[in-house]
């Protein structure tokens, strides 16, 4: 699609302007309903199409430019509120960009707004926002998923036609499988995390939301490298541009996903794709993915101890609102409540893991199982070339089902955290439908191989030939 409109753009057919005028307004029509935006950038948006549709005139324009997208609302602007979707940094207006934003607005990207998200990133249905839910294009009784929902629907209603996102334990992958649109999970210093506002350092990882598997290539070439102000950033090739899309001879590892937690539309479609992939000529190598209960916990551990950390910045001093009181503890306090439940939630639960009595018992024993998690798949991937697994449990789930129940939060990440904990790439395509809703699967491969990622995830778009 990009590379069409990229066409369309060169050729005069269309302008940036106009593009973007149709988008803004698309964005006008959806937004009652699906409340994918926190804030909508009408005013720069147009200013930066016109300044593309001169670029363009003069010839000197990269493929993304003049082409209307969005980022998430944990992603730094310069001059550009950015929330967190937290009542906590609803006045922030960041002094500087996002290494990933500023790649894309030298390639002339047009940015329409800021994207619904889950306070802090923290949350699997874009319930926590502290500016509303974010529901499904599909079927607004339900959510959009989260935590980068409000990117993931933006995308999927045809709002813009790319998005940023990031992804902690799944928060790209998950809501792009509701909502039934390409999304991608790089490997872990493959985009430079500088401007990302931090939820947990050693997990979180700016992707990519498209239509396309195609775009989704062309968006994250535009915005990976290294940046020499992220050290965990690297300088890696961009090899994974026009791949050739083919399976045959590969190896592709699958497991066993029976369970109660499991729908049986996700059952069925995992076995419907391993037939397909055996008709391309991929070999199906049975594996044994570490204990996604286990992977959990400790990505729970540790992401949770990471925000106690990282969080702590928020008081009323250097960064948030100024609390109110007469005492200092006091004043804490006051900040402190402009955070949301799950957002404390998980404060205490890292706060707790970090203390003396809770340390040994919980965060050390949360890293060891990281370490042995990562072992393990690096051994899986001595035997396959891959791993297919689906992206979530089941469909997008009703508006408030989970609300008294947060440990339900967790089936939503079943699939996704194993490769956030051992910093590997990967990426959920559409996989179909159930009763209309869209399904999900997952690709995994090793560090920094991308390429292969997109080159199975390209032979089975062709293969499906799901639309959103």
């Amino acid at each position: 699609m990009l590379r069409e409109y990229r066409d369309c753009l060169r050729r005069g057919e269309i302008t940036s302007r106009a593009l973007t005028e149709k988008a803004l307004a698309r964005i006008g029509e959806m937004e009652p309903s699906l409340h994918a935006f926190v804030t909508v950038c009408e005013d720069t948006a147009l200013s930066a199409a016109d300044a593309a549709d001169r670029r363009i005139a003069a010839g000197d324009a990269p493929l993304l430019c003049g082409i209307p997208m969005a980022l998430k609302d944990n992603i730094c602007t310069s001059g550009i509120r950015t929330t967190c979707a937290s009542t906590m940094l609803d006045e922030f207006v960041p002094p500087y960009s996002a290494h990933a934003w500023e790649r894309l607005q030298a390639a002339g990207a047009v940015l329409l707004g800021k994207t619904n998200m889950d306070e802090f990133a923290m949350g699997s249905g874009n319930e926590t926002s502290a500016f509303g839910i974010c529901r499904n294009p599909h079927d607004p009784a339900r959510v959009a998923g989260g935590s980068s929902g409000g990117s993931a629907a933006a995308v999927a209603s045809g709002q813009v036609l790319y998005a940023l996102g990031s992804d902690t334990g799944g928060s790209v992958r998950v809501p792009a499988s509701y909502c039934g649109v390409v999304g991608i999970k790089p490997t872990y210093g493959r985009i430079s995390r500088r401007g990302l506002i931090a939820f947990a350092s050693s997990l979180d990882q700016i992707g990519v939301m498209t239509k396309t598997v195609e775009d989704s290539a062309l968006v994250l070439a535009a915005i990976c490298g290294r940046d020499p102000l992220d050290a965990t950033s690297a300088d890696r090739a961009v090899d994974f541009l026009d791949v050739i899309p083919h399976v045959r001879g590969m190896r592709i590892g699958v497991c066993d996903i029976a369970g109660d937690a499991t729908s049986a539309a996700v059952r069925d479609m995992y076995a419907r794709v391993q037939d397909l992939l055996r008709q391309l000529g991929a070999e199906i190598v049975p594996v044994s993915m570490p204990s996604c209960e286990e992977a959990y916990a400790a990505y729970y551990l540790i992401s949770a101890c990471e925000a106690s950390s990282n969080l702590a910045r928020y008081d009323g001093i250097r960064y948030g609102r100024a609390g109110k009181g007469n005492t200092p503890e006091e004043m804490f306090l006051g900040v402190r409540s402009h955070f949301g439940d799950e957002v404390k939630r998980r404060l205490l639960a890292g706060t707790y893991a970090l203390a003396a009595q809770g340390r040994a018992e919980s965060y050390d024993r949360a890293r060891q199982m990281r370490e042995r998690i990562v072992s393990h798949m690096g051994d899986l991937f001595t035997r396959c070339d891959m791993i297919l697994t689906p992206t979530a449990a089941d469909t997008a789930y009703p508006v408030g089902a989970h609300d008294e129940d947060a440990i339900a939060y967790r089936y939503c990440d079943t699939f996704t955290t194993v490769p956030s904990l051992a910093g590997l790439p990967a990426i959920t395509i559409p996989g179909g439908t159930d009763d209309g809703l869209p399904l999900g699967l997952q690709i995994i491969a090793p560090r920094f191989r991308e390429d292969l990622l997109y080159r199975a995830a390209l032979a089975l778009e062709e293969a499906i030939g799901y639309e959103v």
